[in-house]
């Protein structure tokens, strides 16, 4: 308003005022056509977390990359239907365990709060004559982060997504084909602002949020086919990068603990060596 009366008291023609508040309406339409675009993101999204959410399982082939480890691939099935489960296979050599197996693929399950590990059975130790390594996940992400990991459809692998509402920039990158699929292309931003707000979401109580540390971005890239379902996500999280592949969705076994008779627990004394550590 002050800039179009500064136009009228300069005396401006009619024409020229005309162009200028056409100019304006045209702004006004794309910044319009922007929040439309970006309201229709947020739908798909919710969409694609609904419909994961209720399905319950997936076949995932998930990649974590860290400078001090290069790729971990674990290959194989999640599960959230009923708390998180899932059972996976990865490379030995890239989690490093080649000395509890002769296997070049190390099988690997978390149910009931616990991880374990198949190897060989160990000539002495708690892992004497032992098939599968039980370590707890408090022991690694302490109570918090384990009852956190136990929360069912929250811990899916497309969980994500539901931070998405506080992206402070989403784009549709158009469709391409992802794995043999014909998928659109969504890219997100969290900036610190919007990490702020993720922070408050998670309560500074979940592992979700002790892990974005120091990150000052998310970037996020999701790839949903034409039933609303997710068929890659990426995340860039500082120096990590997390890229999920999915192949199928429900239908997937209970994934059960192996038998206690054939299962050395190493909880306590992984937590030992975490105490001694930290001096």
């Amino acid at each position: 308003m002050k800039h179009l009366r500064t136009v009228a008291w300069a005396g401006i023609t009619v024409a020229a005022l005309t162009a200028t508040t056409a100019c304006s309406a045209d702004n006004v339409k794309r910044a319009a056509g922007a929040v439309d675009k970006a309201d229709a993101i947020m739908a798909a999204f919710g969409r694609a977390t609904d419909k994961t959410e209720e399905l319950g399982s997936a076949r995932v082939k998930m990649t974590t990359t860290l400078p001090s480890t290069g790729p971990i691939v674990m290959d194989g099935t999640y599960s959230w239907s009923d708390g998180l489960a899932f059972d996976v296979e990865m490379d030995t050599a890239q989690v490093k365990m080649q000395t509890l197996t002769a296997s070049k693929k190390m099988h690997a399950l978390f149910v009931d709060g616990a991880y374990y590990y198949d190897i060989d059975p160990q000539p002495s130790g708690p892992l004497k004559g032992k098939e599968w390594m039980k370590i707890d996940a408090s022991a690694m992400f302490g109570k918090d982060g384990s009852a956190a990991m136990q929360g069912g459809a929250d811990q899916s692998p497309t969980q994500s997504l539901k931070q998405l509402k506080f992206a402070s920039d989403v784009k549709d990158l158009g469709e391409g084909k992802v794995n043999g699929q014909t998928a659109t292309h969504y890219r997100a931003t969290l900036d610190k602002k919007a990490m702020g707000k993720l922070n408050d979401a998670y309560n500074g109580d979940t592992t979700a949020h002790k892990m974005l540390g120091d990150v000052d971005r998310i970037t996020m890239d999701v790839w949903l086919d034409g039933k609303d379902l997710p068929v890659r996500m990426t995340q860039e999280m500082g120096t990590m990068t997390v890229s999920m592949d999915f192949a199928k969705f429900g239908g997937a076994k209970h994934i059960t603990p192996p038998p206690a008779t054939q299962t050395g627990d190493l909880t306590q004394a992984f937590k030992d060596m975490q105490a001694q550590q930290q001096g």
